[in-house]
């Protein structure tokens, strides 16, 4: 059964969640606005750009709100096929494979906002520095990390494939039956 939320949880909450729907709200302010300003006939040049650095936060955030509800992506139907033994092993294999591939992510973010800022690069058309688009990477990475923190200590069962009423998985026997057409 799920429990309260902790106060990490609320902090990942509000950050991930709150940021991404904010993000989400902006994408569509600079939709309408370029909608609005080419129906005028005075295109904004910097809409497209800043949807899509928008859109680049919109979905780095989503991935760590994912993770907070425990809405990431699982293969049920291997876990399900598996020997008990890996069953059991499943939940420790999850977080430690997301965490691993969170920190990597993390350190190839500051990898690459380190030299943005080295090489003083700035978006095209607006008027912001790189890295400030690319900072969205370390900062969903330890904001994905916190979160499958938070979903252990509170949503572990949604995390593990439960032993009773798992789908059983006869992998010899299959799904669909092709028969021949009958010829005239």
């Amino acid at each position: 059964m799920a429990q309260q939320p902790s106060l990490l949880g609320r902090f990942v909450k509000l950050t991930a969640d709150f940021a991404a729907g904010a993000t989400a709200a902006g994408i569509l302010i600079v939709v309408v606005v370029q909608i609005v300003g080419r129906l005028i006939g005075q295109p904004v040049s910097w809409s497209e750009e800043a949807t899509r650095f928008l859109f680049v936060w919109m979905v780095f955030l989503g991935l760590a709100a994912g993770f907070r509800t425990v809405e990431s992506a699982r293969v049920m139907v291997f876990i399900a096929a598996a020997p008990r033994l890996f069953r059991r092993l499943a939940v420790p294999i999850y977080v430690v494979s997301s965490v691993l591939f969170f920190g990597i992510m993390g350190w190839t973010g500051l990898s690459l906002v380190r030299q943005q800022i080295m090489m003083s690069e700035e978006a095209a058309t607006l008027a912001i520095p790189m890295w400030v688009i690319g900072l969205i990477m370390p900062i969903s990475a330890i904001l994905a990390i916190l979160a499958i923190v938070e979903s252990l200590k509170t949503k572990r069962d949604l995390i593990a494939l439960p032993e009773v009423g798992a789908p059983r998985v006869d992998l010899d026997e299959p799904d669909v039956f092709v028969s021949k057409g009958h010829t005239p």
